[in-house]
């Protein structure tokens, strides 16, 4: 398993919205933190996007530590999932009740992979 943490200081309140991504077994794991919201989308869109350009066999976002998600971050994580050649590889693991709720009242739920934990999102098949 190979972890790098991601930045430091680029959001107003000096928390970079990606804590850390991880490599396991062919997968890609980005820890998302914090307020995801229009302050530091352009950290979080260009971490994010990076990691899509790899192309990975599963992109799973954790969004355990996240306390809250706007709209110009959904629109980050739209993006994201479109850069994948494999769209159903995009999967967001253990959004908390704000997050899960932002994503129900855009109506992402519908359209996203949502998954309990990230255990389960690595488990998940893609094919």
């Amino acid at each position: 398993m190979l972890a790098r943490t991601v930045g430091e200081n680029s959001s107003r309140l000096g928390q970079h919205p990606v804590g850390e991504i991880e490599r396991r077994d062919g997968a890609m794991i980005v820890h998302l933190v914090g307020e995801l919201d229009l302050y530091n989308a352009p950290a979080l869109r260009t971490a994010l996007l990076d990691v899509a350009d790899e192309q990975p066999e599963r992109l799973v976002i954790d969004l355990d530590e996240v306390d809250f998600v706007d709209s110009t971050a959904l629109g980050v994580l739209i993006e994201t999932r479109a850069r994948l050649e494999n769209k159903r590889a995009f999967l967001l693991a253990a959004p908390g009740r704000d997050t899960h709720r932002a994503l129900t009242i855009s109506g992402l739920d519908r359209h996203l992979s949502l998954h309990d934990t990230v255990e389960s999102a690595l488990d998940a098949q893609v094919s």
